[in-house]
């Protein structure tokens, strides 16, 4: 398909907000959604509405039939060994409070070591705070890079013995920084440390191989790569899950139960309690199946393209502020900037006027708003769907928003 068929395919991109067309550049918070997914969800409600694993009637088995085939979409997805160490949760914020709480909690002691960067969104941070305060453990930040980048030698310098886990962001909301995270999980392991990594903005965009990586835990959210809302991923490799125990109890999680005892099922339900997430992941699915059709290859090329179009428009603009790697190949599908002399929300207003949707605000990483040295910053972000007639509008608007601030302050 081409950028025209695949806009084609998100009927809420075919509307006008305040008299404009939209141009939607907020899919960094959450992307919109295909037809296909849309189906697919309104099937599951219409045709075979059901609960998942009890019934043995018809809707049932095609209920559940759905909801592991999508289980096995996202195993081939992001490649990993099977679909035991699929977890579906709520979204990568529940993912990462899974590890922290499931894992790091019961293997962590006073004085082991939780290693993070100043880069995180909240949901990757507030879990450890919170674990470092239970388990005595110490929570400890790789440093970055003047440009927003990490610099392997300084995660070789911040790892030590007493090192447990490393979790850290595969690509920044903020800054649209790509980490290594391969390179880092190496290093990791030589300390005999796991490494999470919160892919929530990397696998709608980049092709993840969990094997390649070699990192334990993954975790991602649908929402922001075409699926619903509500439905998210925790990868964890075999060995470690089944070290795991559960945080949710319930039905569907047991084997069995007696009156002061239970046993867990085996993996992936023992972390599956209560009536799962059933129409989100069939939903996941498609949007698993609509991203192949088109090529993880495909989308990270095309929104290369497009970052780079739109860094070349922006800097040509005076008093703009643009934070992250210089080069579009470091970077994802955003930028992140501040205009002189206007609030980031002031900016956003004015855009949404025009019908152009960005993002403002501190984007849940205040620590790194602090380490920018900032209060809050405007976020453009594109997917598979925008063009550059989108990059086009938006650099218009903010030339239109700044002459307006400087002909108001004038006056």
């Amino acid at each position: 398909m081409n950028i025209k068929e695949i806009k084609e395919q998100f009927p809420i991109l075919n509307q006008h907000v305040n008299g404009h067309p939209l141009v939607y550049l907020d899919s960094s918070a959450t992307s919109q959604k295909p037809k296909a997914v849309i189906d697919a969800l309104d099937s599951y409600y219409k045709n075979y509405n059901s609960n998942v694993h009890r019934g043995v009637h018809t809707l049932g088995t095609k209920a559940t039939d759905a909801y592991e085939g999508a289980r096995e979409k996202v195993k081939n997805f992001i490649n990993a060994k099977e679909t035991a160490e699929i977890i579906f949760t709520k979204g990568t914020t529940a993912s990462l409070n899974l590890v922290a709480q499931c894992y790091v909690r019961e293997f962590l002691k006073e004085g082991d070591e939780i290693l993070i960067t100043p880069m995180e969104h909240h949901s990757n941070l507030i879990p450890w705070q919170q674990a470092a305060k239970k388990t005595g453990a110490i929570l400890k930040y790789i440093p970055l890079s003047i440009d927003g980048t990490i610099n392997l030698n300084d995660v070789a310098e911040s790892i030590t013995a007493n090192t447990k886990i490393v979790s850290i962001t595969h690509v920044s909301n903020v800054l649209g920084t790509i980490n290594p995270i391969k390179e880092i999980a190496k290093l990791v392991h030589e300390h005999g440390a796991v490494i999470c990594v919160d892919a929530a903005q990397s696998a709608p965009h980049l092709k993840v191989d969990v094997q390649d990586l070699d990192c334990d835990f993954l975790a991602i959210s649908a929402h922001k790569m075409a699926g619903p809302t509500g439905i998210g991923v925790l990868y964890g490799k075999r060995k470690l899950l089944e070290k795991m125990i559960p945080y949710e109890y319930g039905g569907e999680m047991i084997d069995f139960v007696d009156l002061y005892d239970s046993t867990w099922k085996e993996l992936p339900w023992k972390f599956e309690g209560g009536t799962p997430i059933i129409a989100g992941a069939i939903g996941l699915g498609a949007a698993i199946e609509f991203l192949e059709q088109i090529g993880l290859d495909h989308i990270r090329l095309h929104e290369e393209k497009l970052v780079n179009f739109a860094l070349e428009q922006l800097l040509a603009v005076d008093g703009i502020s643009i934070y992250g790697p210089d080069q579009p190949e470091q970077r994802s599908g955003l930028i992140t900037f501040n205009v002189n002399n206007i609030h980031s929300h002031d900016l956003a207003t004015i855009l949404d006027s025009k019908g152009i949707a960005i993002r403002a605000g501190h984007h849940c990483c205040q620590p790194l708003m602090k380490w920018l040295n900032v209060s809050a910053t405007a976020r453009a972000s594109f997917y598979l769907y925008n063009t550059e007639e989108d990059v086009d509008l938006l650099v218009n608007a903010i030339k239109k928003a700044k002459q307006y601030f400087e002909d108001t302050i004038f006056i």
